[in-house]
């Protein structure tokens, strides 16, 4: 059987744009089990509520859902066990230096594989504030008018 190339999405973290302000984004191996990683080539799965935390020099993904398979017998995983992340050594003091300030905290953005290998990517953010939202928003909203309005002025000269 050939070897996978290139990325699959498999999950994406939307909200976490949305209500945080990202900082510094890492790229993670994870440790699984047989039938998470099935379920995973299924598609299956999910990062809401998903949070990821540094103990003992040792990186872990909590929080994140990832079904039972269906085909698996009696040897299938917990969907809401805690998965360690893999990592380099400075990369790991990084993340637990910047998870240690207040205020900040460490996400995961999507689960994917990359060539054959399931990853993780995770992000340390802040937590935006309503008013920072709805600056976004706005923000957004006004970029998209003045590209409806450069488009059209295009059509118009042709």
């Amino acid at each position: 059987m050939p070897k996978e190339q290139g990325r699959k999405l498999v999950a994406q973290n939307k909200k976490a744009r949305h209500d945080f302000s990202l900082h510094d984004v890492f790229e993670a191996g994870v440790v699984l089990t047989g039938t998470e990683v099935k379920s995973l080539r299924a598609g299956r799965a999910s990062l809401t509520d998903a949070y990821v935390t540094v103990d003992d020099g040792e990186v872990w993904l909590r929080g994140a859902h990832i079904p039972e398979y269906d085909f698996g017998t009696w040897t299938n995983h917990a969907p809401r066990r805690t998965r360690k992340l893999l990592l380099h050594k400075r990369e790991i003091a990084k993340l637990s230096r910047e998870g240690a300030v207040a205020g900040k905290t460490i996400i995961p953005l999507s689960v994917y594989f990359s060539d054959g290998y399931a990853k993780v990517e995770i992000a340390v953010a802040t937590g935006k504030r309503e008013y920072d939202k709805r600056q976004a928003l706005a923000a957004r909203d006004a970029e998209r008018d003045v590209q409806r309005a450069l488009s059209s002025r295009r059509k118009a000269r042709r």
